[in-house]
């Protein structure tokens, strides 16, 4: 398979989930029941694609515990716990700490800290298959968060990306075989001039942050008809899922999972 992962985490949405942090204007109208029902049918879609989701419990005490993919960086090798830029999700981290050292996969593998005054968080990380990453150094991830990471990959190429956005992943996303997707208006592709570029539109932007499923298929939010035309030119099959009501707390389809990296 050539994708980065073959097992993700999830965590399905708290009953607590629609006092999350969000700019988004919708916010006041998330729907906990349909959220929940929305991740149910992305869960199915990661399955229907052969990949192997670890569903973990709801977390009601920390409402945007759904977006797995912020705490930490997880790998086969290593798995890099982060520190929250935003300060009313610190504490999230313990939990997954506590549920990592019950899975087999990567209980015995190293667990590394980022301690103050770092701040990292996964939705800053793009990781590719060319022995690099890239870390954008926004409002959740600072400078010395980016050291630490790179200190604990020393393996790795870790490239710094100063970015506006909320994380750098709203964006870009990797897909395979050097190639990424890419909203202009919110990342230059400057910062990725040894990478091949599908490119977004600003009102597409939304759908910049996509999963790459494997054998070229690409998970993306519904309603994006520019997008999903731009990925079949490209050569890959779009595969579409519903994700309004996450979108409503500023999370996009890579958020709502934390994949184990094979190459971390």
């Amino acid at each position: 398979m050539d994708r980065l992962f073959d097992v993700v985490l999830v965590r399905p949405p708290s009953n607590s989930y629609e006092h999350c942090v969000s700019s988004n204007s919708d916010r006041e109208s998330i729907d906990i029941q349909l959220a929940k029902a929305q991740h149910h049918s992305y869960v199915s879609v990661l399955k229907e694609n052969d990949i192997t989701v670890l569903e973990l419990l709801p977390c009601d005490e920390y409402p945007d515990s759904v977006f797995m993919q912020d705490p930490a960086l997880l790998g086969l090798g290593r798995s890099i716990i982060g520190r929250f830029g935003e300060i009313s999700r610190r504490g999230e981290e313990l939990n997954l700490v506590s549920e990592l050292n019950q899975l087999q996969m990567v209980k015995n593998s190293p667990l590394l800290r980022v301690s103050s005054p770092a701040t990292l968080e996964g939705g800053d990380i793009m990781v590719t298959d060319q022995q690099q990453l890239f870390v954008g150094q926004s409002s959740r991830t600072n400078s010395s968060g980016i050291l630490q990471l790179q200190a604990f990959l020393p393996d790795t190429q870790v490239t710094t990306v100063k970015t506006d956005s909320l994380h750098l992943l709203c964006g870009c996303s990797y897909l395979n075989e050097s190639t990424m997707i890419i909203t202009p208006e919110l990342v230059s592709p400057q910062n990725f001039p040894n990478l091949k570029h599908i490119t977004f539109d600003v009102e597409d932007a939304y759908a910049s942050d996509a999963l790459y499923l494997g054998n070229r298929r690409v998970l993306l939010p519904s309603g994006f008809p520019n997008a999903s035309k731009k990925l079949r030119q490209g050569g890959y099959t779009p595969v579409e899922v519903d994700v309004s009501e996450f979108r409503k707390g500023d999370g996009g389809v890579t958020c709502l999972s934390s994949p184990i990296y094979k190459t971390i």
